[in-house]
C-alpha cells in the first residue's frame, strides 16, 4: 500500500464513523475534495452545505453547483448570515470567527448531521480564529484526523482524476482582500472579483490579489507576472482604474504578491 492509499483509507474510515454527516463547501479544493470522497464514501448518508454571499467568488459557487450536479450530491445553499452581523462587518483581526461561527452556527440549526470541515494540517500552522469557532461547534476535520496536509489533498485529487481541483490555485474569500479595520461592503467585494478576473485574463498570473487598503487599491502579483507588466497594459490599467474610479487613494497600485498581506494581527479592537 502506497502512502497515498494508506492516507486516503484512513480519511475513509474517518469518514465512516461521522455518517449521517454535513460538509461544509466553500468551493475551494479542500473542501471540494473531501465532498466528492465523502460522497462516494457515505453516499445518502452525507449532504453538502454552500454558503452564498458577497464574500464567496461567484466562480466557487459555479463550481460547487457544477459538482453537485455532476455527483449527485445533495446540495443545499444558503445564507449564512455573516452580512448581517456586525462583528463581521467591522474586519476585526479575528473576522474570521465571526465568519465561522455564523456559518456552523445555520448549519447545526439546518441539519443534526455531523459537521465536516476541509481543514488540513498545514492550516493548523497558521492563526485561525474560524477553528475557534468550529471547535464550539464540534465540527469535525477528516483531514487532520487521517493526517492529511495540503499537498496530500491536492495529490488525492487528482488520483481521483480531479485534475482542475487538485491545480487550483488557492483562493480565500474575498474579505481577506480588505484591510483588517476598514469596514467589510458586499460593493467592494464585487469590485475586489471583478478586478482579479480582469488581471487573470489579461496577465495569466500564478497568483492575484486584489486589496483594499487604508491608502488605496492594491493589485499584488507573483514574481513573474509583476514582471510582465509593461506600456502594453495600458488598457488593463485603465479597465482598473475605471472600475476603483469612486475608491478613494486613486487607481490600482500593483506590487509584489505578500500572503495575507492585508490582515494587520494587531488590530484586535474591533
Amino acid at each position: 500500500m502506497t502512502e497515498l492509499s494508506a492516507r486516503l483509507a484512513a480519511l475513509e474510515d474517518v469518514l465512516a464513523a461521522c455518517a449521517p454527516a454535513a460538509v461544509a463547501l466553500s468551493g475551494g479544493v479542500d473542501s471540494m475534495t473531501l465532498a466528492v470522497i465523502a460522497g462516494r464514501c457515505l453516499g445518502s448518508d452525507v449532504a453538502m452545505y454552500h454558503a452564498v454571499s458577497a464574500a464567496v467568488p461567484p466562480a466557487a459557487t459555479a463550481r460547487v453547483r457544477a459538482y453537485a450536479e455532476r455527483c449527485g450530491w445533495q446540495l443545499i445553499l444558503l445564507d449564512a448570515g455573516e452580512f448581517s452581523d456586525p462583528n463581521y462587518l467591522a474586519n476585526p483581526a479575528n473576522r474570521c470567527f465571526f465568519c465561522k461561527a455564523n456559518l456552523y452556527g445555520t448549519l447545526a440549526a439546518q441539519s443534526d448531521a455531523q459537521l465536516l470541515s476541509g481543514t488540513n494540517l498545514d492550516d493548523l500552522g497558521d492563526w485561525r480564529p474560524g477553528l475557534e469557532a468550529a471547535k464550539r461547534h464540534a465540527v469535525r476535520h477528516p483531514f487532520v484526523e487521517a493526517g492529511i496536509a495540503k499537498a496530500t489533498v491536492r495529490a488525492l485529487a487528482a488520483s481521483l482524476g480531479l485534475h482542475d481541483l487538485a491545480e487550483l490555485p488557492a483562493a480565500p474569500c474575498l474579505s481577506s482582500r480588505v484591510e483588517t479595520g476598514l469596514a467589510i461592503q458586499p460593493g467592494q467585494l464585487r469590485l475586489i472579483d471583478q478586478a482579479e478576473q480582469l488581471v487573470r485574463a489579461s496577465l495569466k498570473p500564478e497568483t492575484v490579489r486584489c486589496r483594499i487598503r487604508a491608502d488605496g487599491v492594491v493589485i499584488e502579483l507573483d514574481d513573474s507576472a509583476l514582471a510582465r507588466l509593461s506600456d502594453a497594459d495600458d488598457q488593463l490599467t485603465a479597465q482598473l482604474a475605471a472600475l476603483f474610479a469612486h475608491e478613494a487613494g486613486g487607481p490600482p497600485r500593483f506590487a509584489p504578491y505578500r500572503r495575507g498581506s492585508a490582515f494587520l494581527r494587531d488590530r484586535l479592537d474591533g
